[in-house]
């Protein structure tokens, strides 16, 4: 059982940052693929980026050279740092833990990205 716990969502302005934060707990999280979706309104849920327990990363073509995924295994805890951010960007972000059996998912952040 893994259970993740997301953080620092909120608001925004066009062109600013964030940097979300997801704990993880249970399953041995050095083993876990780790990775953030995202859901907009009206919207089906999307890949934003992973990362693998090798550290191989994988960036949803509309972030990639904006937002960065990393890792702390000490720490149990995966991040996304979000630059240049635009109002595309709003939207419930999910952490997400793939064991190589189950996924599990977090509750979710709400991101803003307003003037």
């Amino acid at each position: 059982q893994v259970q993740l716990v997301e953080s620092g969502g909120g608001l925004v302005q066009p062109g600013g940052s964030l940097r979300l934060s997801c704990a993880a707990s249970g399953s041995s999280f050095s083993r876990n693929t780790m990775g953030w979706y995202r859901q907009a309104p009206g919207k089906e849920r999307e890949l934003v980026a992973l990362i693998s327990s090798g550290g191989s990363i994988n960036y949803a073509g509309s972030v990639k050279g904006r937002f960065t995924i990393s890792r702390d295994n000490a720490k149990n805890t995966v991040y996304l740092q979000m630059n240049s951010l635009k109002p595309e960007d709003t939207a419930v972000y999910y952490c997400y833990a793939w064991t190589g059996w189950v996924n599990y998912w977090g509750q979710g952040t709400q991101v803003t990205v307003s003037s």
